[in-house]
């Protein structure tokens, strides 16, 4: 098997636990939202540090600037993102949220590649679209306010910067490193928050269904999902990576099957033929530096790496 096949399948793994959350994280609607995510991120963090020493993969401290791309994939990606979710659903229809998630390999065909020294592909670029496309397809067009379309707008942004802050940090701590700080630092970060606005005894409040549900997203979710997607990034690099996201709705939408009962329309299933058009022209579209290569530059020339 290719380094390539085994990056795109570690990649579309990830996403396929992503796109099993949407039902899951349903069941955590009347929870303790920061109480129930701090759980979820330190039970993850936990795991991803037992299998780092298990399998003996070191874990380093970060150091200067590399602070600053953790801490910021960790306030954008895991924090900012679950309150814009949770906000933006009060002013947008779910499909307006999903459509900003679907618009991200389009930014990543973009910049990830200028992160990683090198220009962005057209090919990847064309690849980004037509997932786009086909993701927004899958997902419909809802119904907005203002308000709605700005969290619209902040979960684009936050999903984004949880691949492309991440890029100059995976050299030097790898997928699992990346996975552990930004981990804690969320699990931190809820803590305070739910201290300050639900309680000390806010746990109390989680029953049988909040707990199997935290358990999920702990474990797929956080631990395995993020080892695989950064794992993904690392060796596609973040351009052909991103077009991977277009597995997320393909996988909620199978999971909707025997949820809802309901077999998919036409037009979802035109829209999973559009996300795998997509990731059959860009995903094997070789790169001119391998992704290792770009990193390695980086950390020569003194770019602010985490």
């Amino acid at each position: 098997m290719s380094s390539t096949l085994r990056a795109g399948l570690a990649g579309a793994l990830g996403m396929t636990f992503v796109g099993g959350s949407v039902a899951v994280s349903a069941v955590l609607a009347d929870a303790p939202l920061f109480t129930a995510q701090a759980l979820r991120y330190a039970i993850a963090c936990a795991l991803l540090i037992g299998w780092a020493r298990m399998t003996r993969r070191r874990l380093q401290r970060p150091r200067g600037a590399e602070w600053l791309w953790l801490i910021g994939i960790a306030v954008s990606g895991l924090v900012v993102f679950n309150l814009a979710l949770v906000e933006g659903s009060k002013h947008a229809e779910p499909a307006v949220l999903a459509v900003a998630v679907a618009c991200v390999p389009i930014a990543l065909a973009t910049l990830g590649p200028l992160l990683e020294g090198r220009g962005p592909r057209a090919r990847v670029l064309a690849a980004a679209v037509v997932v786009s496309a086909g993701a927004v397809v899958v997902e419909g067009i809802g119904r907005a306010d203002a308000v709605g379309l700005l969290w619209a707008l902040t979960v684009f942004v936050c999903e984004a910067g949880f691949t492309l802050l991440a890029v100059p940090v995976l050299s030097r701590h790898g997928p699992a490193g990346v996975s552990v700080h930004t981990t804690w630092i969320a699990a931190l970060m809820f803590a305070v928050l739910g201290l300050a606005s639900e309680g000390v005894w806010a746990i109390a409040d989680l029953d049988g269904d909040d707990a199997l549900a935290i358990a999920y997203l702990a474990i797929g979710v956080t631990a395995v999902a993020f080892v695989l997607w950064y794992s993904c990034v690392r060796s596609l690099g973040a351009g052909r990576a991103g077009l991977l996201t277009g597995v997320a709705p393909i996988a909620a939408a199978a999971i909707g099957v025997p949820v809802t009962g309901a077999t998919p329309a036409a037009g979802v299933w035109a829209g999973i033929a559009l996300i795998v058009a997509g990731l059959i022209i860009g995903v094997g579209a070789r790169e001119h530096q391998r992704s290792g290569d770009s990193l390695r530059c980086h950390r020569n020339v003194n770019f602010p790496v985490g």
